[in-house]
């Protein structure tokens, strides 16, 4: 036991990064995990906020997103030096609902970040920095209509020949899904409905299903597989591309990317050139390696990805004016930025794409 309680300690310091600047001003920040690029991108976020504020902020996280005790763990630790305030992307609220009750009885304003806390207890959350995942879902949508050959398509399309595009989810239940989802279903019916007026019509999915007032141009077709497991994707994605006249996907999120790349030959399906889907245009959601390998390669046109630095720089930003009392709004838009294999390098887009 003493060696384990040894053990979680060294693991505590060393997941610590701290920048020391002003006594007494101490600021934790604890999210879903560290190792991963996306977290330490958050950290970079939140240092250089640290930097510019004369703030001290230690930033934590556990090892992996399924360590709840271990943040549960970190949290009380963070809360026994009386920071003057928390930025937290909590790993499952009711098992720190103890903790934020405790931070609003002494006080200490606490700053959702990511995911936040969702379904908090009442004025236990000042306010929240995240992706607005119905802005991003609608930036693919005006990305996506935008491309010379979908305006063509759609330009054509008539009832008689009507044209399909696919909106691959992930689950009609997890927020940030839902919200890129509603996002781009908004957004791409009212750029349709600008050419085909009325006949727009969304299919698929109770939650989302719209009949249109007159018969379809154009028709948008929401997918959400059985499970997020790989092999459900991959099955989604295979019936997807079965469809009759699919001129675009968008994977709102990496595990429709998956199975979207599953059912392409790792992408290679999707080739401008000799692909047996070259036509297709696809556009994602997020980074990760393979991802990042299709729009190298232009097998996907490009993808929406979040912006992990601001989402850890304007959580210590509303952190720092929570504890001074300055106002601040409840939701925070930390932004998300469109990435091709023209930017994919860029210093503004590069650091936001983790493998």
């Amino acid at each position: 036991m003493k060696k384990l309680l040894s053990l979680f300690l060294v693991l505590v310091l060393s997941l610590s990064m701290v920048t020391a600047l002003a006594d007494g001003e101490y600021i934790a920040v604890i999210s879903k995990g560290f190792q991963h690029q996306f977290w330490q991108t958050v950290a970079a976020g939140s240092n250089d906020a640290a930097a510019k504020y004369n703030v001290t902020v230690t930033f934590d996280g556990p090892p992996s997103e399924s360590d709840i005790n271990v943040q549960i763990d970190m949290i009380n630790a963070a809360l026994a030096k009386n920071p003057v305030a928390m930025a937290l992307a909590a790993l499952d609220t009711e098992s720190v609902t103890e903790q934020l009750l405790a931070a609003k009885e002494k006080g200490i304003p606490v700053i959702g970040f990511d995911s936040g806390v969702p379904n908090a207890p009442e004025g236990t959350i000042w306010s929240t920095a995240s992706t607005n995942n119905e802005s991003a879902g609608a930036v693919a949508a005006a990305e996506m209509f935008a491309i010379d050959s979908i305006a063509a398509k759609i330009a054509a399309a008539t009832p008689d020949a009507p044209v399909m595009i696919s909106c691959f989810s992930q689950d009609a239940t997890s927020a940030s899904v839902v919200g890129r989802t509603v996002g781009f279903l908004a957004k791409m019916t009212e750029l349709l409905e600008t050419v085909h007026p009325g006949a727009v019509a969304i299919t698929g999915h109770d939650k989302y299903n719209s009949a249109s007032a007159n018969p379809a141009a154009v028709t948008i077709n929401v997918t959400v597989p059985a499970s997020t497991s790989p092999t459900d994707c991959q099955t989604s994605a295979q019936g997807i591309l079965q469809m009759n006249n699919l001129i675009a996907i968008f994977c709102s999120n990496e595990a429709s990317v998956g199975g979207t790349l599953a059912a392409t030959t790792d992408g290679s399906d999707l080739d401008r050139a000799n692909g047996k889907y070259k036509d297709l245009i696809v556009i994602g959601f997020d980074a990760g390696a393979n991802q990042k390998a299709a729009v190298r390669n232009q097998w996907f046109y490009g993808s929406v990805t979040q912006d992990p630095y601001m989402i850890g720089y304007y959580a210590v930003e509303l952190a720092v004016k929570a504890f001074k009392g300055e106002a601040i709004e409840p939701i925070v838009d930390t932004g998300c930025q469109f990435y091709t294999f023209e930017n994919i390098d860029d210093e503004k887009i590069a650091p936001l794409l983790y493998d």
